[in-house]
């Protein structure tokens, strides 16, 4: 009986390894991106449950995209201005990064753990395009992988303007990324 279990763990594990170690390019439409804004007036908050990501694991290409109207408040009215006023969603429909994890050769995307990691690349937003440099965290949990990160953005890098930013919209936004791939 324990030889059986043994055998089985160990052709679970070999099977997670291989999976692994064959699937170069990760993938998933359900990423989620989420932004912050806190001020004395209020907090405002919006997440994105649709975006989409590649994760090249041999290279460290990383690539996230998507639709602006995808971004859901508790407030409607805060929605539509967002889409309307702020962003234009109908003029600039997405939002894109393109970026390398800069230290790829020290994840072992084979173990079972959390790595720290830092992407550099460029984002898109209201057209406008920016470098950045963000820090994160990849995890490997037995054959899945997942990447998130926290960072900051400032409005006014984007051209994005309105009278309440600075007022009750904060003028640097705190933006989440939790992206676990197929």
């Amino acid at each position: 009986m324990k030889l059986k279990k043994c055998f089985f763990t160990v052709l679970c594990l070999s099977s997670s390894i291989m999976m692994l170690s064959a699937q170069p390019v990760f993938s998933t439409k359900t990423a989620r991106v989420r932004f912050f804004s806190s001020t004395p007036a209020e907090d405002i908050e919006a997440v994105n449950t649709q975006a989409l990501s590649k994760f090249d694991s041999k290279s460290g290409q990383v690539n996230f995209m998507l639709l602006i109207k995808g971004f859901v408040f508790e407030n409607e009215l805060m929605q539509k201005h967002f889409n309307e006023e702020y962003l234009e969603s109908a003029k600039f429909p997405k939002s894109e990064f393109k970026g390398q994890i800069l230290n790829i050769a020290s994840i072992n995307l084979l173990k079972n753990g959390s790595y720290p990691t830092t992407a550099e690349g460029t984002i898109t937003i209201h057209g406008v395009s920016q470098k950045i440099k963000a820090t994160g965290t990849i995890t490997v949990a037995n054959g899945k992988l997942s990447l998130k990160s926290v960072f900051k953005l400032k409005i006014k890098d984007f051209n994005i303007a309105g009278s309440d930013i600075g007022k009750s919209i904060a003028s640097e936004l705190e933006i989440t990324v939790d992206s676990r791939y197929d």
